[in-house]
């Protein structure tokens, strides 16, 4: 679509033809000897006498070209541009951490996938997680894995491909076997400071209680409740199993409590699902969208287009003179 940024100049397209019509000619003085016998002068060389001034006409090319170039001129002031298809851009409306716990007792096979044979624990996190990821149209993604001590696997991003990636990429121990839970909590704020939306969460997933940390995880869930970090926690394994291997429901629970997320416990492949799209149904966030128009400027056309007039035209009336001038 063809537009004007500036319509009110084409206001100046009849200027000219007011000031030819109501401006005076413009008038050029010369030296002159004024004799009182001019008229037998006259006679004498046989000259035919004129006007001392004369008003000098423009023929009707020039004239045509004159206004073309002018009018040429007028709309290049105007800033022709061309506007293009609307442009609309979604802008992350929250940001959602997600701290994967990869610690020796995730390896343990005796997790349920959908099909209801056993698996290791972070072999059904592990497609999970993918897919929660793969699903982030309008969110960005960060991502923490922690074990002896919490790592930034992945800041803050809307790329969804390296971050499916990185997910797929992740082995248990590579953080070590022991679980620093503070820690994860820990990092992940700091990992916020950097965040200016308003929604802020953290979904911990972990199969083990706090062993490594040196912030314990009630005082990292105070910390992230004063900063507005909504914490969701998911535990799976065994309850009643002892030292690393023992789930602590109860601290997992009291850190989403104080942060006002919710605390979820995933048995198999199939409810650790239900619980992502829970989670992500509770925490549902408005998109936000900003659009636009691309716009070229046109200018350089008539501006052009003017030269080349101008151009042609001196160089045909220079032609013109020349023969003229020869002949």
């Amino acid at each position: 679509m063809l537009e004007l940024a500036q319509p009110w100049a084409l206001l100046a397209l009849p200027l000219p033809l007011l000031i030819w019509r109501l401006a005076p000619p413009r008038r050029k003085t010369a030296s002159a000897l004024r004799v009182p016998f001019f008229q037998t002068l006259v006679e004498a060389a046989g000259a035919d006498p004129r006007q001392g001034s004369a008003v000098l006409q423009r023929g009707f090319l020039q004239t045509l070209v004159l206004a073309a170039i002018w009018a040429c001129l007028v709309v290049g002031l105007a800033e022709p541009r061309w506007v293009g298809e609307p442009i609309v851009r979604s802008e992350a409306a929250r940001d959602i951490m997600l701290a994967v716990d990869l610690s020796g007792s995730m390896d343990t096979r005796d997790f349920p996938d959908e099909d209801g044979a056993k698996t290791a624990r972070f072999e059904a996190v592990q497609r999970v997680v993918s897919r929660f990821v793969a699903e982030r149209e309008s969110d960005r993604i960060g991502l923490i894995v922690f074990g002896d001590r919490a790592y930034l696997q992945l800041p803050f991003t809307r790329d969804l491909a390296t971050a499916d990636a990185l997910v797929k990429l992740m082995q248990v121990g590579m953080a070590g076997p022991r679980t620093a839970l503070g820690d994860a909590i820990g990092l992940s704020l700091h990992a916020f400071e950097s965040s200016t939306v308003d929604e802020r969460i953290l979904i911990l997933l972990t199969d083990g209680n706090d062993t490594a940390s040196r912030m314990t995880p009630i005082n990292a869930a105070d910390i992230a409740a004063q900063r507005g970090v909504e914490i969701h926690t998911i535990g799976i394994g065994d309850e009643g199993a002892d030292g690393e291997d023992r789930v602590d429901f109860a601290t997992l629970a009291a850190i989403a409590e104080r942060t006002g997320g919710a605390f979820q416990r995933a048995d198999d492949e199939a409810a650790l699902s239900a619980v992502y799209r829970a989670i992500d149904a509770a925490t549902a966030a408005e998109v936000r969208t900003e659009s636009w128009r691309p716009r070229r400027s046109l200018v350089a056309w008539p501006a052009a287009f003017a030269l080349l007039l101008a151009l042609l035209y001196c160089s045909v009336a220079l032609l013109l003179q020349r023969r003229a001038a020869s002949a």
